[in-house]
């Protein structure tokens, strides 16, 4: 598929998904939107992309919706989109959002569905939504309130205020704050990292798990744990990682995100 928003490139097991409006700040329309859709199922389907990375073309990372349409811009939102969505949390993959710049609106709010967040240090944040007279989407009063605390979330949502990437790592919104040059660098090297040397399943079985967390008490998540684990042990991932440690070698995964998952974790 030819992409009119996004760029998608694949290069050593890492896809980088790069919002592509630099004009715009890379503002969000309907077209990156199905785009977006399209390339995360793609990533999640090939089984020769172990991580995604999500960044934005120019000096934005997203300066959130195009308000273009004026006072008109949220009038014809659906109150259900249409037909079954995939967000970077339903990904089997790890997704880190690498924060270049700006991050305003649906901006912060599609970093906060993404696993690992890295901003950087000048990037203004905002959940800037109540200052537009609409609410927060993409799942953000349940993530924004799990990384940040309850009252930190409260009072950024509530309020619309801007931050700076530095504070927004103070308040746990993001894993790191970078000069901004760095920011893309470092997130493709964890999501290398993660390519190279964990085994696939493996971190399709924790992803699903820290996403499903919030819902669980801790002794509901220890007997998943338990069994999950019992599961993965028997795998010849599991013989594979032990002797590569051994043999002080690199490890050659040889299970299957798309065909090897396990019911139990559904």
């Amino acid at each position: 598929m030819d992409y009119e928003c996004i760029r998608l490139e694949v290069s050593e097991r890492v896809a980088t998904l790069t919002l592509n409006r630099p004009e715009r700040m890379n503002a969000w329309n309907d077209t990156m939107d199905r785009e977006i859709q399209h390339a995360l199922r793609r990533c999640d389907e090939d089984d020769e992309v172990r991580a995604v990375v999500v960044t934005g073309a120019g000096k934005a990372f997203c300066a959130g919706a195009d308000l273009g349409a004026g006072g008109k811009t949220f009038e014809s939102r659906p109150a259900a989109a249409a037909g079954p969505q995939i967000h970077p949390w339903d990904l089997h993959k790890p997704v880190i959002a690498a924060i270049n710049g700006h991050a305003v609106g649906v901006g912060i709010t599609l970093a906060m569905s993404c696993d690992v967040r890295y901003v950087a240090e000048d990037a203004k944040i905002s959940f800037a939504f109540v200052r537009r007279g609409v609410i927060p989407g993409f799942g953000s009063h349940v993530t924004v309130a799990r990384v940040a605390g309850l009252s930190n979330a409260a009072e950024l949502m509530m309020s619309g205020r801007t931050i700076r990437g530095k504070e927004a790592a103070e308040l746990r919104l993001a894993t790191k704050a970078l000069p901004a040059n760095e920011v893309l660098p470092a997130a493709l090297a964890l999501a290398r990292d993660i390519a190279e040397n964990s085994a696939p399943v493996s971190v399709a079985i924790i992803k699903r798990l820290l996403w499903q967390s919030a819902a669980s008490t801790a002794s509901d998540m220890k007997q998943r744990e338990d069994r999950l684990f019992a599961w993965i042990g028997a795998q010849p991932d599991a013989r594979e990682g032990v002797e590569a440690f051994i043999e002080k070698r690199p490890p050659r995964w040889s299970m299957s995100v798309c065909r090897d998952l396990p019911d139990l974790l559904e």
